[in-house]
């Protein structure tokens, strides 16, 4: 049987009272400590060296020093613990920096109890655990976003898309910059190329989703 050693960082009495009511209901679960403060918590591993639990369940919002700020220095002192945050906060740049200053998973506290202590138990065999939505907001980072189109035209094809943008035939386009409507429509071909795309409707779009 499993004995996972835990201390909460939490400064709201309700959610903190329901983590060590759940974890005190566990078996497998040692509450060793529960915090109203990064601060606090520091001050407890001074007085007390045998203070070393396994996984910390850590608020953001918290008085004083906030979560994010506090992971170095916990785990500066407590270089084997895995950070678990549990918080309201679920935008992206609150994740990417509560991720990169250590912490191995980030639930919502919208999380339920039993997927909470499911976190516990993943982390403590070593893996990682995040909310659903978290989850899917870490994914989509890391998802290749398509090129602007001014990133791949070159300025006279972007003249010639601004001319199908405000509405002139491929004749008007091609009077306005001093082109022939044959040289008009062969841009056309290696605008829907580089693009990806097959018809003005999808050009049109594409404009303007990119600011044209």
């Amino acid at each position: 049987m499993e004995n996972i050693t835990l201390a909460i960082i939490e400064d709201d009495p309700v959610v903190r009272k329901s983590l060590i009511t759940f974890i005190g209901g566990n078996s497998q679960f040692e509450l060793q400590f529960a915090a109203i403060s990064v601060e606090g918590f520091l001050a407890e591993l001074n007085n007390t060296p045998s203070l070393a639990p396994q996984i910390i369940l850590l608020d953001i919002q918290l008085p004083g020093m906030n979560g994010i700020e506090g992971i170095p220095l916990i785990t500066n002192r407590l270089p084997d613990v895995d950070v678990i945050m549990l918080t309201t906060f679920e935008d992206s740049e609150r994740i990417f920096a509560a991720l990169c200053a250590g912490a191995c998973s980030y639930l919502s506290k919208r999380t339920s109890l039993l997927n909470i202590q499911e976190a516990i138990f993943t982390v403590s065999r070593g893996g990682s655990y995040m909310t659903p939505s978290i989850a899917r907001k870490v994914v989509q980072h890391f998802v290749p976003k398509p090129k602007k189109a001014s990133a791949v035209l070159t300025q006279r094809q972007q003249d010639i898309v601004q001319g199908i943008v405000d509405g002139l035939s491929y004749k008007l386009v091609a009077a306005r910059h001093g082109i022939s409507i044959d040289t008009v429509r062969t841009h056309i071909k290696n605008i829907y190329r580089a693009l990806n795309i097959n018809s003005k409707g999808e050009l049109i779009r594409r404009a303007m989703e990119d600011g044209f």
